[in-house]
């Protein structure tokens, strides 16, 4: 059965979507942080409730995958809205760090459930061959919202310390706001009859390959397919980098006097470096190779990462995010890929979801880690940090694409894999060949 590519219309209009949601996050982040600080919180305090916005996700990644798998992406991406617009407003509302907390660990949910039905849809209505490219472009939804929500955020939050309570809940209900455009575009997004087909065509060929529960694999099993942990290692490492970089530039700014519109503008200068990471990343691709370029931008990402604990000044900081945002665009878009296409057949979402709980793990324990790190050694020890993950993810991202002819059939379903060559055209995690790029 060949399985044909809906329009892209879809696609873009899932980025704008995108852009919004992320918009109105990459905006409250920081403004929650800054109303921490009014509220009296420390840089150990700080770390905690950014911990938090990623605790209750945690635990709800893996049944909602599992729901993606059998039934549809598209009801997640309106649920996602409204708990990240009920998070940022009631955050701004919040007179206490333990409602600040639990407010932002709604926001973070809801950002969870618009990702995963996002992801999903991504990975159901695109051709294999065109996945890098789709992933890619959906992320830059995703960088497009990191460039203005901190903007904007320096702009409404004032740096007079005496005003910062009142003018960081306004950057709250401003990103709600935000948030709640990104349902316009979300109208008749899902094309329902291709993924349906795509979904069975999988778990028919999983059937009659030889014994695994179309639909039911186990986590075990998802995580033992060859290239998944690394995939989620990778993201882990460059979302806990871009997590901490939105959470603790403010605390930087307030130790070396840098007022919070120019932190605003420093945040989005990273993410501008991310969209155009990704606007030539398929070239990029073709030149180096999947496995080199995620390696090198790996490297790349953890040297910068160290580099912003030495005592520069704000141009110097422009300099270092715009370098460092240009490397961390890399590893989102491709460990995507790397994920959809190792991962079982009938399990696709679910091992997107366990790559999101990887991600949500890192945001409680990276920051978590990050704030005692700050408390005991100063806030440049956070980057040091992440400079060292990064750098353990550069190593990882050789290891799952050494070689090409490892099958993706999870440890724990021990089917032998008998006819790669007698996949279907539209089976893209079927044969290891669709995580080889040319190059």
């Amino acid at each position: 059965m060949k399985i044909r590519e809906p329009g892209r219309g879809w696609l873009l209009r899932l980025v704008i979507a995108f852009a919004f949601a992320q918009g109105a996050v990459s905006m409250a982040r920081p403004a929650v942080s800054y109303r921490a600080l009014a509220l009296g919180a420390d840089a150990r305090a700080v770390g905690v409730i950014a911990g938090v916005y990623a605790l209750l996700p945690l635990f709800a990644a893996v049944p909602l995958g599992r729901r993606t798998d059998h039934g549809r992406c598209a009801p997640l991406l309106p649920t996602g809205v409204a708990l990240i617009a009920t998070g940022c407003a009631l955050s701004g509302r919040a007179g206490s760090l333990l409602e600040m907390a639990i407010w932002s660990g709604v926001m973070g949910l809801g950002h969870l459930s618009f990702v995963i039905g996002a992801q999903s849809l991504v990975a159901r209505q695109s051709a294999p061959e065109d996945q890098d490219r789709n992933f890619g472009h959906f992320t830059i939804g995703a960088s497009l919202g990191q460039l203005i929500g901190p903007i904007a955020a320096g702009q409404v939050v004032s740096e007079h310390a005496d005003a910062l309570a009142r003018t960081s809940a306004a950057a709250l209900f401003v990103s709600a706001v935000v948030a709640a455009f990104a349902v316009t575009s979300l109208w008749r997004i899902e094309h329902r009859t291709p993924a349906a087909d795509r979904t069975r065509a999988g778990a028919s060929d999983r059937s009659e390959g030889g014994g695994a529960r179309s639909g039911r694999v186990s986590v075990v099993g998802i995580l033992r397919t060859r290239g998944v942990a690394s995939g989620i290692f990778i993201s882990l490492a460059v979302l806990s980098a871009t997590d901490i970089l939105t959470a603790y530039l403010p605390v930087v700014g307030e130790q070396r006097s840098i007022a919070p519109a120019v932190i605003g503008l420093l945040l989005s200068v990273r993410a501008a470096a991310t969209v155009a990471c990704r606007l030539v990343m398929t070239p990029m691709i073709r030149l180096m190779g999947r496995t080199v370029l995620m390696a090198v931008s790996c490297l790349g990402a953890g040297l910068l990462c160290a580099a912003l604990a030495l005592p520069v000044p704000a141009w110097g900081l422009g300099i270092l995010l715009a370098a460092l945002g240009f490397c961390l665009g890399v590893g989102q878009p491709l460990s995507m890929t790397t994920v959809v296409q190792a991962a079982p057949d009938g399990a696709r979402s679910t091992a997107l979801a366990l790559r999101l709980t990887g991600n949500r793990l890192g945001q409680v324990a990276a920051p978590a880690a990050a704030g005692l790190l700050a408390g005991l050694a100063g806030t440049a020890a956070p980057f040091v940090m992440l400079g060292v993950l990064l750098l353990a993810s550069a190593g990882v991202a050789i290891r799952p694409t050494g070689r090409g002819a490892a099958p993706p059939a999870p440890a724990g379903a021990p089917a032998p894999r008998t006819e790669p060559s007698a996949e279907p055209a539209a089976e893209p995690a079927a044969e290891p060949r669709g995580a080889r790029p040319p190059g």
